[in-house]
């Protein structure tokens, strides 16, 4: 080892010409010019009795600490200046639209309380609209600020604590959390790659055309499906999320924008358009047709809605992915090649797997429900729900290894939907348990009463504040059940055909759900994956109501004058 280093002391000085001639004449001079002598000094022994006698030990301790100093010195002297390290940056919520949600709760609790409303329905009022304020700033993460609510509702005793959490027993919002897990799957396995792929190389020569694809899927699969919520989760968000992925359109590094953010948009936007379309296309659609019958005698049959339904309904899913596609278009548009390479990946993924067949084998266990197309097909007639279905489809997943639970668990998405859209449920669903939504319905009825307008224009200002009221709501089946039958008892009091304003009204009930991320099934489905910014969200879903508004009434208004509905 001694002798490898000397070698490698040797090779390096050897290998450095420059620095190996100045030492050699360095050497030369020197032994050649002997060092000057010292001056004079008086010999140590004359000045010996003048020092203390040192004794060896305290000399060498003296040695040691002298050596000890100059290494500190140098090693000071040699020390880079210290730098104060940054603090590191703020995590916790963004002040100023902390304080904006904040301050719109507080002004409205100290408004006085209106007469007819009570006073624990005023101050909830207050909690809600301010968890929306923060909803929409989001000075935190969705999940949080919907669980200060629930918490500023318990401190409050606005809500006893059973009551602020007892939507986490709704079966909605597991539902959708579920379906985040199915989506996991759908993507790991690849099963998911391999339909988009299928969908690819049939259609995806431009994207308004993979678009068209998807929406008129889902509206064929709509009325054998009574959830959009499960056609949402269950079926489409995986293909759609895999489409995208497939296309190079991912959430976080800037290729939103090449196809997801259109897609994710269209597709919700669509899905509650299908919902329309269709009796059984939507849970809560029999409830409008069960209150019609008990406010005025009158029966909705399905072919009766469908055919009122099916002009305006195709007139929609044609014109809004247009729209969309023109506003909030997507940056590749068109594909030429795509299918052929689409073609090529299949090629290339050979045959399935048993992962794939085992996750499309679930997926269809889970999808039956009603009697019409597995759980979410014959779940109908075996007495099981979706969230039922879709449960033991993931025990099949996990059982299996096709999804762990650790993945599961990962899924931070599916769980702050999950605690958000709870929250909503809930605090929502305690509005029309306090009456504030009955003396709202009220307050309306009176106002509306009091114009002496024509029919006509009374049912629009009602079809106007019924809609639009539907951002106080985090579900359909809740608004349809608090408002639907005081503002048809109205209608027709006012001189509107009380048939007319009831299948008019039940449209509506499922249209409205496209203002917010919140207030149909499908919707935080579709805006949990994050393609979509939320102020672009709730803006689109307001234009898109305007046009579903002027299409619905307005094209839709003389195709039921046509069929004699008025």
């Amino acid at each position: 080892m001694a002798s490898f280093a000397l070698t490698s002391c040797s090779l390096s000085f050897n290998s450095l010409p420059c620095l190996k001639s100045r030492s050699l004449s360095h050497l030369r001079s020197t032994s050649q010019n002997p060092l000057p002598s010292r001056p004079n000094l008086p010999k140590l022994s004359a000045v010996s009795p003048l020092l203390p006698k040192l004794s060896k030990s305290s000399v060498t301790s003296t040695t040691r600490r002298i050596s000890n100093f100059a290494v500190k010195a140098s090693s000071a002297s040699s020390a880079p200046t210290s730098i104060t390290p940054a603090s590191p940056p703020w995590q916790g919520a963004a002040m100023k639209p902390l304080l904006a949600s904040i301050a719109t709760g507080v002004i409205l609790w100290f408004v006085p309380v209106p007469s007819g409303v009570t006073k624990p329905a005023w101050q909830l009022l207050a909690i809600f609209l301010a968890t929306i304020v923060g909803i929409i700033t989001q000075p935190l993460p969705l999940g949080a600020v919907a669980l200060m609510g629930l918490g500023a509702s318990v401190l409050t005793k606005t809500l006893p604590f059973s009551a602020a959490f007892s939507a986490f027993g709704d079966p909605i919002p597991w539902l959708i959390a579920l379906a985040f897990f199915f989506a996991r799957g759908f993507i790991k396995t690849g099963l998911g790659n391999r339909i988009a792929y299928q969908f690819v190389s049939l259609f995806g020569s431009s994207s308004l055309g993979l678009g068209y694809s998807l929406v008129f899927s889902e509206a064929l699969l709509a009325p054998a499906i009574p959830s959009v919520s499960a056609r949402a989760g269950g079926i489409f968000l995986p293909l759609v999320k895999s489409l995208c992925v497939a296309c190079g359109s991912n959430v976080g590094d800037g290729t939103e924008h090449k196809l997801g953010s259109w897609l994710m948009l269209t597709c919700f936007q669509t899905s509650v358009i299908s919902s329309s379309m269709f009796l059984t296309a939507m849970a809560a659609n029999p409830l409008s047709a069960t209150l019609t019958f008990n406010t005025i005698q009158q029966t909705i049959g399905w072919t009766d809605w469908a055919k009122a339904a099916i002009v305006p309904g195709l007139i929609s899913l044609i014109v809004v992915p247009l729209i969309l596609y023109l506003i909030y278009p997507p940056t590749v548009k068109s594909s030429p090649d795509a299918p052929k390479l689409a073609r090529e990946k299949l090629e290339k993924m050979g045959p399935m797997t048993t992962n794939e067949i085992i996750m499309a084998g679930t997926l269809f266990l889970t999808m039956q429900k009603a009697p019409k197309v597995g759980l979410w097909i014959f779940g109908g007639m075996l007495n099981v729900d979706a969230v039922t279905a879709a449960i033991l489809g993931l025990s099949v997943l996990l059982i299996t290894g096709v999804v762990t639970w650790k993945e599961c668990l990962a899924e931070a998405v599916a769980w702050d939907t999950l605690t958000w859209f709870a929250a909503l449920i809930a605090m929502a669903g305690y509005l029309n348990k306090y009456g504030l939504i009955s003396w709202f319905s009220q307050t309306v009825v009176k106002f509306v009463g009091g114009l002496g307008l024509s029919w006509q224009l009374s049912f629009g200002i009602l079809v106007l504040l019924y809609f639009y009221s539907h951002y106080f709501f985090a579900s359909g089946a809740a608004h349809i059940g608090a408002m639907f039958t005081a503002f048809l008892s109205v209608a027709s009091a006012l001189g509107t055909p009380p048939y007319f304003g009831a299948i008019v009204l039940a449209f509506l009930s499922n249209l409205m759900g496209g203002l917010t991320h919140y207030g149909i099934g499908s919707a935080p489905i579709f805006y949990g994956a994050n393609y979509v910014p939320l102020a672009k969200w709730w803006g689109y879903g307001f234009l898109i109501s305007v046009v579903n508004i002027i299409i619905w009434l307005g094209v839709g208004g003389v195709w039921w004058k046509a069929i004699g509905l008025w």
